[in-house]
């Protein structure tokens, strides 16, 4: 499971989750948002431990070694395929989206840019691949206040050095209140 590492450096604030209109009616798609809410709950929690411990710095090892564990415990426990990305990633060896990813987050982008509220902005989808059927779910990660620390525009240089040390490809950065930070994604076969 190569992308199950796959997660951007970021925390969210998450409200419950609800599909886009557009999107179908699935049954794995209540099962995707509870493993969504599982991981953002976990991750934002040991994040505001490490932050309240050490600041932002402290919470770097936080999102680099922790997040990519909840992931892979997540997927482990429930059999999907569970990690998060973005189209401006942190870690681009581990986080690049596929070419499905792209396009729900640039879709997402476009529909914030619409003025569609990012909180609930969610994505499904069957999709064909080499090995079958497989449920795809994408749910979006709203910039909070608390992500412009590490993602904002103005990056303390202490800060900035220490996200380069851990992250020298580092795009994630440039954000601003309320933009799609990027999405947590999961797969399933069918």
């Amino acid at each position: 499971m190569k992308r199950v590492a796959r997660l951007t450096a970021a925390t969210a604030i998450l409200a419950a989750t609800t599909l886009s209109a557009e999107t179908p009616p699935n049954p794995n798609a209540a099962e995707a948002k509870a493993i969504v809410q599982e991981f953002a709950t976990t991750l934002q929690g040991e994040l505001q431990a490490a932050m309240k411990d050490g600041g932002p710095v402290n919470a770097i090892a936080v999102c680099q070694d922790r997040a990519p564990a909840i992931a892979a415990d997540l997927s482990a426990r429930t059999g999907w395929e569970v990690g998060r990305t973005s189209l401006k990633t942190r870690n681009t060896a581990e986080n690049s989206p596929d070419a499905w990813e792209q396009t729900v987050l640039a879709d997402f982008d476009a529909r914030r840019a619409a003025g569609e509220d990012v909180q609930p902005m969610a994505y499904a989808e069957v999709v064909e691949t080499a090995d079958g059927k497989t449920f795809r779910f994408m749910k979006a990660i709203p910039t909070a206040e608390v992500c412009l620390a590490c993602h904002g525009t103005a990056i303390t240089p202490d800060l900035a050095t220490a996200i380069d040390e851990r992250y020298p490809d580092d795009m994630a950065r440039g954000y601003s209140l309320g933009d799609v930070r990027g999405a947590f994604s999961l797969s399933k076969p069918l």
